[in-house]
């Protein structure tokens, strides 16, 4: 059986793992500058960089006085443990007497960080309780062992922060174009952003990043959603149908029905009953065929609350304005419908898709789009306005095989989207760097997405 291997590339490691390995190397380089003092631990110190390194310099502090608080309690307990055995020698020769008072000493370590309402730092404490009084009976000196771990943890945690609040060169991609579909960002349309990821889309867009927010829906949800939020570059809304600039408050472009085929639908569709959405003068304007459903009652009394769209209740309409027409009915209906029209649809230039309500009890809708009017065409028509005032921007697709789950990875989707926009600055000069060749002119590598 061929199975096709995945092409992987190298990358440049990341901002934390730079920094981690720096930090390793200036505890180790340390101790190798002072002699290695007896009892010294040059790897303790090592740890604690390496666990105190976080994303951000706040967490590195946060991280770092958990361990020292950890640290102290373990050390604290290691050296009154070492002290006892110190005024009883013997019961150092009898293991079956030494490992049960080692284990009491781990659950005094464990219980002190609990009453001390630090819970976070009791496993910790309890290793350093043991790393403490592991090598008994070949101590001298309790309270310079306990005082060495101390040490070793304040060293690592000092590095740590230090590397950690000085930021790595990074260098701004200005010229991408950044295509992120909302529904990777939250559950379902008519649910806000969560606070953490509207604030990070909020920093990337405050920070210059060009993000082209892609909906399946129209302009109002991405209006309840965003709230104040303004996006760098127009929108891509209706499954691709249309071009929305929010912050002119514009469609930029649409692709609408021919006016043979929309005539052509409804007169297939004369017995059902359904909503026209219509483009007229950069408005939304929404008439509806037929009596109201129960399904499309339920639809019909959420949605015309929102100031951004105009349910009209008269059919003067013209045919040339209608974007998409919706049903929304039952899953069989729905289905059977479908089926019903596919063969015809190709030929009237048509497409169908259909889509879950937000709330089940709803049903399903079913949408009728141009057949070119799709995401696809939307990106391409998009670029193609964009590189008429800068000509050397380039797409970058974040839509992938991700599905949303959680708000985490929301989250790191747009984590991701950061280091695309603003990578370490590194490997970035050294993939542009000039290439001199013979009989040519310098030239640079470009990056394409």
């Amino acid at each position: 059986m061929n199975q096709s291997i995945p092409n992987y590339h190298w990358q440049f490691p990341g901002q934390r793992i730079v920094k981690t390995s720096a930090a390793v190397t200036l505890c180790l380089l340390f101790y190798t500058l002072i002699g290695y003092p007896a009892g010294s631990i040059p790897a303790e110190a090592a740890i604690t960089a390496i666990i105190c390194i976080q994303p951000y310099a706040h967490d590195t502090r946060e991280s770092g006085l958990s361990r020292l608080w950890g640290t102290l309690i373990g050390a604290v307990w290691g050296f009154l443990f070492l002290l006892g055995m110190s005024l009883s020698p013997s019961l150092g020769t009898r293991s079956f007497l030494l490992y049960p008072l080692m284990g009491l000493g781990t659950l005094a370590a464990l219980h002190s960080a609990v009453l001390l309402r630090r819970p976070d730092v009791s496993g910790l404490a309890a290793i350093v309780f043991i790393c403490v009084v592991i090598a008994y009976p070949e101590i001298g000196d309790p309270l310079r062992q306990a005082f060495l771990r101390i040490l070793d943890v304040l060293l690592g945690t000092a590095v740590a922060i230090g590397i950690n609040s000085i930021h790595l060169p990074r260098v701004k991609r200005e010229n991408k174009v950044f295509f992120l579909p909302m529904h990777l960002l939250t559950d379902d349309r008519f649910s806000q952003l969560d606070a953490p990821v509207l604030f990070r889309l909020q920093s990337l867009l405050r920070d210059g990043a060009r993000i082209c927010l892609m909906s399946e829906h129209a302009p109002a949800f991405q209006a309840s959603q965003l709230g104040a939020v303004k996006g760098s570059v127009p929108m891509i809304v209706m499954d691709g149908a249309a071009i929305y600039d929010p912050n002119e408050n514009e469609y930029v472009a649409t692709t609408k029905l021919h006016p043979a085929s929309c005539r052509w639908l409804m007169k297939r569709l004369e017995d059902q009953s359904y909503f026209i959405y219509t483009i007229h003068r950069d408005r939304n304007c929404i008439y509806h065929h037929g009596e109201l459903t129960e399904l499309e009652n339920a639809v019909y009394r959420r949605l015309k609350r929102s100031p951004y769209r105009y349910y009209l209740d008269d059919d003067r309409f013209s045919a040339s304005d209608v974007v998409y027409i919706k049903l929304v009915t039952g899953w069989e209906q729905a289905d059977r419908l479908q089926r019903e029209l596919a063969p015809m649809l190709e030929k009237m230039k048509l497409r169908s898709v259909l889509r879950p309500q937000a709330d089940p009890a709803e049903g399903c809708a079913l949408y009728f789009y141009a057949a070119h009017a799709d995401m696809e065409h939307a990106q391409a028509h998009l670029m193609q306005l964009l590189r008429q005032k800068d000509p050397g921007l380039e797409p970058c697709d974040m839509t992938g095989d991700r599905e949303y789950r959680s708000q985490a990875d929301a989250v790191r989707l747009l984590q991701e989207l950061g280091r695309e926009y603003e990578p370490l600055a590194f490997p970035e000069l050294w993939k542009n760097r000039p290439l001199h060749r013979a009989g040519h002119p310098a030239r640079l590598s470009h990056d394409r997405a």
